[in-house]
């Protein structure tokens, strides 16, 4: 082999081996990196905003444990919140409020939103929605000797006189009846005096029960209260639940007028005529 031609083969295999070296640090070389982004810090001012702990619906009554201080930015504090530098006092001041809007949790509480303690509107914000208020005068007679408080569930039952004869008689001669006219009734107020503690407190004794009716039961307690004398009968708290049914003798505002018998006839017992007891609804 002439020198030429060997000098020719060595420079290409020495070509060779440098491309082959140069092929591997490319592949191992480590991919290029981005330049770390700058990340800009922005101090932001804030403030302790009284705010609600949970869900309140229209009708509750808020105490201190409802609410807490939350930091809130202070370039988004409205006039109408109650900051802890401003207000301090606040919990005390909204405690025994009435929720008229509802208020969400982690939500500002403020005063628009709310019935303050003495304010004409609350007991509005007391009825469940679609019921009415009607009040009743009582005794302590006639309200369990003053053991009925608000938030209390009663009886309603009336005591009125009808004619000892059959019906259409004229006989002068009366006979006392007694029914119960409305069951599981909640009461709103006795007097002026309300509250949604439902352990009660002392006892309260007034001239005047509100209670909470429908439209119907309002117009049986406004009619049954020319007709006779209303008493309320306390239920106990394991009978107020929803399992327990609510009743209404509302066929007493079609009646005309009763007698002992409206069937025509007058069953007598030693002397007296006997008063036939009738279930609900008849």
């Amino acid at each position: 082999m002439s020198p030429i031609r060997l000098i020719i083969l060595v420079g290409a295999a020495i070509a060779a081996i440098a491309a082959a070296f140069l092929v591997r640090n490319m592949a191992q070389a480590p991919a290029p990196q981005a330049p770390a982004p700058v990340v800009e810090t922005q101090e932001i001012s804030q403030t302790r905003v009284l705010v609600a702990k949970r869900n309140l619906q229209v009708g509750e009554m808020i105490v201190p444990e409802d609410m807490r201080w939350a930091d809130w930015p202070e370039s988004n504090v409205l006039n109408t919140y109650s900051t802890e530098a401003a207000d301090p006092d606040a919990m005390e001041k909204l405690s025994g409020s009435i929720v008229r809007i509802p208020i969400y949790e982690k939500e500002p509480i403020m005063d628009t939103k709310l019935v303050m303690k003495g304010d004409t509107g609350t007991m509005a914000a007391l009825l469940t929605p679609g019921m009415r208020a009607i009040a009743v005068e009582i005794s302590v007679e006639s309200a369990t000797g003053g053991f009925i408080l608000p938030n209390d569930h009663v009886d309603v039952i009336l005591t009125y006189e009808v004619a000892s004869g059959s019906s259409g008689g004229s006989g002068d001669d009366k006979m006392p009846i007694t029914k119960t006219i409305l069951q599981n009734v909640r009461v709103l107020a006795i007097d002026q005096v309300y509250t949604t503690d439902e352990f009660g407190g002392a006892t309260q004794i007034g001239s005047t029960a509100t209670l909470e009716v429908t439209g119907e039961e309002a117009e049986l307690i406004a009619y049954s209260e020319r007709r006779g004398l209303l008493s309320l009968s306390l239920r106990s708290w394991s009978d107020v639940g929803e399992g327990e049914s609510r009743k209404a003798r509302s066929d007493l505002l079609n009646s005309a007028g009763d007698t002992l018998m409206e069937s025509g006839v007058v069953v007598y017992k030693n002397g007296q005529p006997d008063t036939p007891s009738r279930p609900w609804g008849r």
